[in-house]
């Protein structure tokens, strides 16, 4: 298969702790239709434009925003990201990448807007420059078409300041990575 502009190839696999996967079958087996897999790849791709830095685990970004929405095979709501962070920990993935599955939702989410969301309250802030890069990228992509940081705070016109600016704020932190 050959390989497109972002390097990323339709049936790559990548190790994750120490077991070798083909995220996209992953994806698909657990109930995420393509477009959700497509949205993943776009995600993927941009993200790696941010992981240019030798600080950043390549290969952690790569799979965490592979699987970021893995828990869209259950719930399209916003507990997919806890979802698929339990999915993903039953299934035995590196502890890193679930919780690059679990914080991606917008800039993050602290554990009381999770309780009021109805969701377990869990600080979901990322924290490592890998969460940011995946939730950051995330939010720039829109369906499997990259964006602007204005489409997506133009799109979030309904959430509240703090968090459009917590978007914001990691936009711009990122930026400086590029």
């Amino acid at each position: 298969m050959s390989e497109d502009p972002e390097g990323i190839s339709p049936g790559e696999s990548q190790q994750a702790g120490g077991l070798v996967v083909n995220w996209e079958r992953l994806l698909l087996r657990e109930g995420c239709g393509p477009s959700v897999v497509a949205h993943a790849r776009a995600v993927t791709g941009l993200a790696l434009r941010f992981s240019e830095s030798p600080v950043v685990n390549r290969d952690l970004v790569r799979a965490g925003a592979m699987l970021h929405d893995i828990g869209r095979g259950t719930t399209h709501g916003i507990g997919h990201a806890q979802r698929g962070a339990d999915r993903a920990r039953a299934l035995g993935l590196d502890p890193s990448i679930v919780s690059i599955i679990e914080r991606h939702i917008g800039a993050g989410m602290t554990a009381d807007e999770c309780s009021l969301e109805r969701l377990i309250p869990r600080d979901c802030i990322p924290l490592t420059i890998e969460e940011k890069i995946v939730a950051n990228a995330d939010n720039l992509v829109q369906g499997d078409q990259p964006g602007a940081i204005e489409g997506t705070l133009a799109a979030g016109i309904r959430l509240k300041r703090r968090i459009r600016r917590r978007i914001c704020r990691l936009y711009l932190e990122m930026e400086s990575l590029r």
